[in-house]
């Protein structure tokens, strides 16, 4: 295998290996973007009690897992992935400002703008040159800049999806062992239970018509409004 690469040719296989290691540089929590600042209303829902232990910390993740990320996120990633694709930079303008329209609350969508800017500066590092232009775009996104990565590192949508969600859960679990608090052995029960539901949600965002991409998530949006003006707090969202 290492000689086939020497003289500059690839199996299948290392292809495959590839891109699933690029996933994997995609959803890691070392990728330096700072998400782990962010809890995205968590933190505000463990002090109105709606979220206290294990069991209810699960629900509350799963609940935006599968019922809002497949509804919003992971639908205007695999619009934008195409775009990036067809290099249809106004369409990936339109996406974004679409995505800032629909964040239930100015921290969410500071939050959002931050992640975006930061991955693009990591893109730019790694030589994507579009990337430079996003990091102080206000209409950037974290789903820009990583439909942007997944295009130009030449993953292919599903495994996009996938390894998005993964990224958010992963962040989310890691927020409830400093706010439940949750012990390391639990956050992985709630981690391993959760991991499950990856396959249908990933499956139900990309089965989504564009004409239905939204949702309603009061309580998120309470929680993340009333989190701005909290007085003391661990993270920024």
């Amino acid at each position: 295998m290492s000689r086939m690469l020497l003289h500059g040719t690839a199996s299948s296989l290392e292809l495959e290996a590839v891109a699933f290691l690029r996933l994997m540089q995609l959803a890691s929590p070392a990728l330096p973007i700072g998400a782990f600042a962010y809890s995205q209303g968590l933190e505000q829902a463990v002090e109105f009690g709606w979220v206290r232990d294990e069991a209810s910390a699960a629900d509350w993740i799963r609940g935006v897992l599968t019922e809002i990320l497949p509804r919003l996120d992971v639908p205007a990633l695999i619009a934008m992935h195409a775009a990036w694709s067809e290099h249809d930079a106004g369409r990936v303008r339109v996406l974004s400002q679409f995505l800032h329209a629909c964040r239930e609350s100015a921290e969410l969508g500071a939050e959002d703008r931050q992640l975006g800017a930061a991955l693009a500066r990591v893109l730019d590092g790694l030589g994507i040159a579009e990337g430079a232009a996003w990091i102080a775009d206000e209409d950037a996104t974290f789903v820009t800049s990583f439909a942007l990565a997944a295009v130009r590192f030449q993953l292919p949508i599903a495994g996009t999806v996938l390894a998005f969600l993964f990224a958010w859960l992963e962040n989310q679990v890691a927020a409830t062992t400093r706010l439940v608090p949750l012990g390391h052995i639990a956050a992985q029960r709630v981690l391993s239970q959760l991991l499950l539901e990856l396959p249908n949600a990933a499956e139900r965002g990309l089965a989504l018509p564009w004409a239905e991409v939204g949702f309603l998530a009061p309580r998120l949006a309470i929680a993340s409004a009333l989190h701005e003006s909290a007085y003391s707090r661990l993270f920024r969202s």
